[in-house]
C-alpha cells in the first residue's frame, strides 16, 4: 500500500481521497477548508498543515484543483511540491486544466526526476462516490503504469491518452461534445412541447432511434423519464453550469492554439456562458434548457 498526499479535497477531490483510504492507502490531506480536511481524517485520514507538508515523504501525490493557475502555483517555485517532494514521487494531476500548462507542469516534474500524469475526470460527483470515474490520463508509459495502480482505487475505467497533457485534450473535447449534446436535446425537447408532442413519448422515441446521446439517457433535461436526471431536482448540480462554461472555453482555447475551427463548440459556449453568467452558474448544466425555452417564449 502507498502513502499519498492529497491536494484539493472538496466535492471531486474529496470522495476519491476517501476511496483511496477504502482500498488500504494512507492519505494525509491538504485544503484551504479544515472541514473538508476534517471528512477525509473522519474517513481514516491525517491532515497535513500545508501542500508542500501533503507533498513531503510520501509516495504519491493526488491534486484536484480549480485552475491552470492554481495548479502551477502549488507545483512550482521554491516552495512548491516538486520542490518538496523526495526524489522519485508519483504525481496525478486531476484537475481540468489548459493543456499548455498541463505539459509545462509535468516538463518541470520530470526535469527535477520526478513521475507525472494529468489525469482529469468524467463521472460527476457520483462517479467519485462510487469509484466510478473514467480517467484520461497523459504521460510517459512509465508514469502511467504506476499512476494506474492508484487511479483503478478510485475509477472504473483508465485510459492512456498518450505523451503529457492528452488528458486533457480528451477531457475538453468530450465535454465540448456533451456541451454541444445538451443545447441540441434541450432544443428538441422545447420544440416538441411547442407542438404538442408529450416529454416521456419524446424521450422514448429519441432515445431508442439515432438521435439517443449520452446527454439525453443520463442527464435528460426535462423531469420523469430520467428518474436520477438533475431535472428531477430543481436542476440541483450534477454537473455545474459553470464547469461546463469552463472546459468550454478551455476548448476554445485549445482550438485557438490548433488553429481548429469548432462553430458548434464557439455558440455552445457563447449560450452556456449567457445562461451561467445570468446567476445560475451554480445550477445543473442541463439547465439550460430553462433559458432555451425562455428564447422560445
Amino acid at each position: 500500500m502507498a502513502k499519498i498526499g492529497f491536494i484539493g479535497v472538496g466535492n471531486m477531490g474529496g470522495p476519491m481521497a476517501r476511496n483511496l483510504l477504502k482500498a488500504g492507502h494512507e492519505v494525509k490531506a491538504f485544503d484551504l477548508s479544515a472541514d473538508l480536511v476534517g471528512q477525509v481524517v473522519a474517513a481514516g485520514g491525517a491532515a497535513a498543515a500545508s501542500a508542500t507538508a501533503a507533498a513531503s515523504d510520501v509516495d504519491a501525490v493526488v491534486t484536484m484543483l480549480p485552475a491552470g493557475k492554481h495548479v502551477k502555483a502549488v507545483y512550482t517555485g521554491e516552495k512548491g511540491i516538486l520542490a518538496a517532494a523526495r526524489p522519485g514521487t508519483l504525481f496525478i494531476d486531476s484537475s481540468t486544466i489548459d493543456v499548455k500548462t498541463a505539459r509545462e507542469v509535468i516538463g518541470a516534474a520530470e526535469a527535477k526526476g520526478m513521475l507525472m500524469v494529468d489525469a482529469p475526470v468524467s463521472g460527476g460527483v457520483a462517479g467519485a462516490e462510487n469509484a466510478g470515474l473514467t480517467f484520461m490520463v497523459g504521460g510517459s508509459d512509465t508514469a502511467f503504469g504506476k499512476a494506474r495502480l492508484l487511479l483503478e482505487a478510485m475509477g472504473k475505467k483508465i485510459v492512456h491518452a498518450g505523451g503529457a497533457g492528452n488528458g486533457q485534450v480528451a477531457k475538453i473535447c468530450n465535454n465540448m461534445v456533451l456541451g454541444i449534446s445538451m443545447i441540441a436535446v434541450s432544443e428538441a425537447f422545447v420544440m416538441a412541447e411547442k407542438l404538442g408532442l408529450p416529454a416521456q413519448a419524446m424521450f422514448d422515441i429519441v432515445s431508442s432511434s439515432s438521435g439517443s446521446c449520452w446527454a439525453l439517457v443520463n442527464h435528460c433535461p426535462v423531469p420523469g423519464p430520467v428518474p436520477t436526471s438533475a431535472a428531477n431536482r430543481d436542476y440541483m448540480p450534477g454537473f455545474a453550469a459553470d464547469l461546463m462554461l469552463k472546459d468550454l472555453r478551455l476548448s476554445q482555447e485549445a482550438a485557438r492554439t490548433a488553429g481548429v475551427q469548432t462553430p458548434l463548440g464557439a455558440e455552445a459556449t457563447a449560450l452556456f456562458a449567457e445562461y451561467a453568467e445570468g446567476g445560475t452558474g451554480g445550477s445543473d448544466y442541463s439547465g439550460i434548457i430553462r433559458m432555451i425555452r425562455a428564447m422560445a417564449g
